[in-house]
């Protein structure tokens, strides 16, 4: 049978149906399971875990090399020097906590780095295998040999130096590629859109959740831990990560239809929300469309810029943490994590508002995407500039950075979910490049800062200072030119209207034509009968 289009005149928002406007929706809400714990909650709340477990390997490096540097045997030579243009000389410099290692600051760049070049080369190779073998497992055993390698850094460290523990952190980075992009590719078939703001943030907050609990718990066992204290932090998330990675490859599943135990309700209701979902082949990836699209090159610089600034501050906050302001390593993992709280509960707040704005009608996807968006990269822009001013004032510092990069929660309900409003069926695959080449801007971030800071002949502050306003610059740059050139729209690109109907299968659209960004149409859910 041939595509149907419904005659009922629903309305759209921005090359969206809305899900409540969809015909038999209002049925498939009043038929839903009364359930707690929806499926689709919990696969939800795994990748979260995923997530939660990625950046803390991503993380425990930076507070743990604070504990590996053997401070006191550098301290003459040209990288490790402490701010000396502070009055306050009542703040002690511990050198009780100094570590194994003589490395030097731009040593450590290159460590905190080698992570990152592993991460990079598997996104876009990733993408393309999940777009056409599915997600779940590329994820589970990538973040299993993440977890597993864990173990060999205490092993690398003392028997590679350098060189060794930057293997064992690159095949990490390995390990950990899949994970944004096979996460979106799943977000997209589990979740409906009326949901995406705040699931998705729900997800990727998972990266503040986890470095959250990195950094503080990094630091006590760095300072009380087993085999030296720095080497337990590995050993311990280690064990966190592979339990996490059995138990996703157990209990998920790739998509509704393949869950065996799923409520047929909600997998009716999610399908049914989902455009093209289980009815049509998978068709092959535009290359030459996506490469011409202004909106995608948007969401590319934004999550570029964002990636620089972020990974300019996790990677070197506990070392600014403690050459600058002098904190203890204890208190130096607590205190550096208290920004990634602020930035996972503002997540959290500004999804829901994002959804709100997009549900009310009072505001377009492109317009919700754009405003939210600037606030979670201007905010910390602005926020870096501020806090290269306040010299030695430890609390007006720690505070200003908290509420900037608290403000960069925004971009979870910005450009990071705008990949599912452009083309819900590629946008594993546009991750995939989007965050390719976002951590390879990342990766510069630690190198550059290790450089900046070495020169022990230039005042300390006026380094940080220059690391700052660079990540500040980048943050508020790549951000304009998201608002100039984004878009909340569905492509005309990734129409399903374009797809070979499967054969075997006799297929109704039960929804009104959703418009694309082109002014086409294309049906906005189809049920197999």
């Amino acid at each position: 049978m041939p595509f149907r289009r419904s005659s009922l005149n629903h309305r759209h928002r921005d090359g969206h149906v809305l899900v409540w406007n969809q015909r038999n929706l209002h049925e498939s809400l009043e038929q839903q399971p009364q359930r707690c714990f929806a499926t689709r909650y919990f696969v939800t709340f795994m990748l979260f875990l995923g997530m939660a477990n990625a950046y803390v390997m991503r993380t425990n490096m930076s507070v743990a090399i604070v504990a590996m540097v053997n401070h006191t045997a550098i301290k003459s030579g040209e990288a490790e020097e402490y701010d000396d243009e502070c009055g306050d000389r009542d703040i002690p410099i511990d050198d009780s906590q100094d570590g194994e290692f003589p490395w030097s600051s731009a040593l450590q760049g290159y460590i905190l780095s080698s992570f990152f070049y592993g991460y990079v080369i598997t996104q876009i190779p990733f993408g393309i295998l999940a777009k056409k073998y599915g997600s779940m497992r590329f994820l589970g055993y990538g973040m299993l040999i993440n977890s597993v390698f864990a173990f060999l850094v205490p092993v690398a460290a003392r028997g590679g130096g350098v060189w060794g523990l930057c293997a064992v952190r690159f095949i990490q980075g390995l390990g950990e590629g899949p994970i944004v992009p096979c996460t979106h590719a799943m977000l997209a078939k589990w979740i409906p859109p009326n949901e995406r703001s705040r699931m998705g943030a729900a997800v990727y907050a998972g990266a503040q959740f986890g470095t959250i609990i990195s950094m503080p718990l990094s630091g006590l066992l760095a300072e009380y831990g087993f085999d030296g204290g720095w080497p337990s932090i590995f050993y311990v998330f280690g064990v966190v990560g592979t339990v996490w990675s059995i138990a996703f490859l157990i209990f998920v599943h790739e998509d509704p239809s393949s869950h065996p135990s799923i409520d047929e309700r909600e997998k009716k209701y999610i399908n049914d929300s989902l455009w093209g979902t289980d009815v049509v082949k998978s068709p092959p990836i535009p290359f030459k469309a996506i490469i011409k699209s202004l909106p995608f090159y948007a969401i590319l610089f934004a999550h570029m810029g964002h990636n620089y600034g972020y990974e300019t501050l996790m990677t070197e906050l506990p070392t600014y943490m403690k050459q600058v302001l002098r904190f203890s390593l204890k208190s130096n993992g607590l205190l550096s994590s208290l920004p990634y709280l602020a930035m996972w509960l503002f997540s959290m707040f500004i999804s829901v508002v994002a959804d709100w704005m997009i549900s009310s009608k009072r505001f377009s996807h492109t317009a919700t995407r754009k405003l939210i968006n600037s606030i979670g990269q201007y905010g910390p822009g602005v926020a870096l500039i501020a806090a290269s001013y306040t010299g030695c004032d430890r609390a007006l510092t720690l505070a200003i950075l908290t509420i900037g990069v608290g403000l960069n929660g925004g971009i979870y309900s910005g450009f990071k979910i705008n990949h599912l409003d452009l083309t819900p069926r590629f946008a594993g695959f546009l991750m995939s490049i989007t965050n390719c080449s976002a951590n390879l801007a990342g990766l510069l971030a630690p190198i550059a800062a290790g450089h900046l800071i070495s020169d022990p002949s230039k005042p300390m502050m006026g380094q940080w200072q220059i690391v700052f306003f660079i990540a500040a610059f980048v943050y508020i740059i790549c951000g304009t030119f998201y608002n100039i050139f984004g878009s909340g729209e569905r492509q005309y690109w990734d129409n399903p209207e374009d797809d070979e109907q499967k054969p075997a299968l006799q297929t109704t659209v039960t929804t009104s034509p959703a418009r694309l960004s082109n002014g086409s149409t294309a049906p906005a859910a189809i049920s197999s009968s």
